[in-house]
């Protein structure tokens, strides 16, 4: 009888285990309150660092999958933009600032849903994620759709490449946001 009841307990710690997750990867997850396929269910953010990087009301930093804006200080990044674009580094640091008030205009003080690729966090520990606001925009794409962004595509996070790559030369013929000059 005794024997029983621990088979029968230990059934449902192994049934509510799977149920809900006891891997060190899903514990991960839900200390973010992750769904079960790797959506995070929405959460505050915080403060807007640049126009592709956030903070949530946790702490944590999200760096947004396949854009990228310019440089809003000096750095090694900034230096090798200048190279590459032909612009000057306060011209690069002007549409940085312009990139990041879109962001922040967009984002900053919004409910956010968190949408992963194949990698979750990038070499500087940032999650990498795909954002949407509670009325469905798609963040990054809207970023790009509007100007603010070029493309920066990392295998394996690819999974709207196609999207972003449409949405950033639509807003390059159209001379939106920061190429309208």
């Amino acid at each position: 009888m005794k024997g029983s009841r621990l088979i029968i307990l230990f059934i449902i710690l192994v049934f509510l285990c799977l149920f809900y997750g006891c891997s060190q990867d899903r514990s991960d997850n839900s200390r973010a309150g992750s769904l079960s396929d790797g959506n995070l269910n929405y959460i505050l953010v915080k403060r807007v660092v640049d126009g592709d990087t956030l903070v949530l009301s946790d702490g944590r930093r999200v760096r947004l999958i396949g854009i990228d804006t310019p440089e809003l200080h000096v750095s090694d990044k900034l230096y090798r933009q200048a190279q590459r674009s032909k612009k000057d580094i306060q011209t690069i640091i002007s549409m940085g600032k312009r990139a990041y008030k879109f962001t922040r205009r967009l984002v900053e003080g919004q409910e956010v849903r968190l949408e992963f690729d194949v990698e979750k966090y990038d070499r500087y520990n940032r999650l990498l994620c795909y954002v949407y606001l509670k009325d469905g925009t798609f963040v990054n794409a809207k970023i790009v759709q509007e100007g603010y962004a070029s493309l920066l595509t990392i295998p394996p996070n690819v999974k709207y490449a196609d999207l972003f790559r449409a949405l950033y030369q639509e807003a390059r013929r159209d001379k939106r946001g920061l190429w309208r000059e």
